[in-house]
């Protein structure tokens, strides 16, 4: 690399004496190296006309190959340079449910990465009951659950309150109905999520103490899935109201009723923590605009 390094300045300077005088070398010390150089590539470089030096054709490719390594040089220690600095790139690894995955994690890592734009945040998906143990035991360094969690060994800090909302195609029979009930869901044809997610179980608590059996066509763990479905099907679903936002409503020309019995079921959305994982500042910076965002 050095010779093409002393190749390049020559080109650039058009002189050996100018160059020789910038590499800080004799200029016929400089000479034999571009004759060396010359030798092992086999093809004459330069033409000397007078004190002048002009490229060659292979000369000029030669000097764009040059131009290249150089290039590339810079970008190798540009790339290097975080790994020789004092301090490891910044990194969060998340634990979120499906649901806070889909509706209340993709806002916050907008938010901090506009401030943070070098932190590198990977998320771990599964469902809360899976996620909380791998807060506890550091595979991830926060949790994301749509749940308000009691244990010993974490920290739980409750962002917002969430309720569901019945969720229509814009042409169903009760998009236009007012003064909605629960007992308005009794055999209604719907698709809800999976059995098990904390949602459902939710839903299933409310249904029965109701006494509403909804005609179920379809259990789905996806709230983008249940969203196409619904207005393909034209069919009714329950959906938290965080997820609910403008466009995803309009775009598939849905309806959003508040039934007053669902928004008194409510499900608090919250972020697990170790107290040794919020020392680490990326992680603590986190935390604390997750819950600035939320208040």
């Amino acid at each position: 690399m050095e010779q093409f390094d002393m190749f390049v300045t020559v080109v650039q300077q058009q002189s050996l004496n100018k160059a020789s005088q910038l590499l800080n070398i004799s200029q016929p010390a400089l000479s034999r190296k571009i004759m060396k150089l010359e030798q092992e590539l086999g093809v004459e470089l330069f033409r000397r006309k007078g004190k002048r030096l002009e490229l060659t054709r292979a000369g000029e490719v030669c000097y764009e190959y040059a131009l290249d390594q150089q290039r590339l040089e810079r970008k190798l220690h540009d790339s290097l340079r975080a790994f020789r600095s004092a301090t490891k790139p910044a990194s969060i690894v998340i634990g979120a449910s499906l649901t806070t995955l889909q509706s209340t994690l993709p806002d916050l890592i907008t938010i901090y990465t506009r401030e943070h734009p070098h932190t590198d945040i990977k998320a771990v998906t599964g469902k809360t009951h899976e996620v909380v143990p791998l807060v506890k035991e550091k595979k991830v360094d926060i949790g994301l659950v749509a749940s308000q969690i009691d244990d010993p060994g974490l920290v739980s800090v409750p962002l917002f309150d969430d309720h569901l909302c019945l969720v229509l195609p814009a042409a169903h029979p009760y998009a236009d109905h007012a003064g909605l009930t629960v007992h308005d869901l009794h055999e209604l044809p719907m698709i809800l999520f999976s059995r098990g997610t904390w949602y459902r179980v939710l839903m299933d608590e409310m249904f029965h103490r109701c006494g509403v059996h909804p005609d179920v066509k379809m259990e789905i763990d996806s709230f983008e899935a249940i969203v196409r479905l619904v207005a393909t099907c034209q069919t009714a679903t329950l959906l938290p109201e965080s997820y609910l936002r403008h466009p995803l409503v309009g775009n598939n020309e849905l309806t959003v009723r508040f039934v007053p019995e669902l928004e008194q079921t409510k499900r608090t959305t919250s972020l697990l923590y170790t107290e040794e994982a919020a020392l680490e500042a990326p992680i603590r910076r986190f935390i604390d605009l997750a819950v600035k965002h939320y208040r």
